[in-house]
């Protein structure tokens, strides 16, 4: 089957609801691909006016499942962990860089960086996937 295509992908980041629900956008990459990113305000924050660990960790969840995805896998999260590095106060755009560190029949090893424009590391995740199957054109 071929590799999905850009536009999959960022369909596939727009069918979790919760992305829409946060205001992350999806952007193209030149490579074919996509990145998130989101510039935090008050809606993502906790009491301290720094966004909220839930939002990096949905962030880097969702990036890490599209980057299996651009291998034409979809997976479901098996274990994901988050380091938090830096706070990240209101008003910082941060994006996601998701690699694929294990790409195998049954499970996948990816980590995601939650960066800023300037490289800044805020948040480091990893997370193993397990594959259920490939993008069925006739679902997207």
């Amino acid at each position: 089957m071929r590799k999905p295509t850009q536009e999959q992908i960022i369909k596939f980041c727009h069918a979790n609801t919760v992305i829409d629900f946060l205001e992350v956008e999806v952007v193209p990459t030149p490579d074919g691909e996509a990145r998130l990113e989101l510039c935090t305000d008050a809606r993502h924050a906790n009491l301290y006016s720094m966004t909220h660990g839930g939002v990096l960790t949905t962030m880097a969840d969702t990036a890490m499942g599209a980057k299996c995805l651009a291998l034409n896998k979809r997976v479901v999260t098996i274990s994901l962990t988050i380091e938090f590095m830096h706070a990240i106060m209101t008003g910082t755009r941060i994006m996601t860089d998701a690699t694929v560190l294990h790409d195998g029949r049954q499970t996948m090893v990816c980590e995601c960086r939650i960066v800023d424009a300037d490289g800044k590391l805020y948040a480091k995740s990893s997370a193993t996937f397990f594959v259920t199957g490939v993008l069925n054109d006739e679902e997207t």
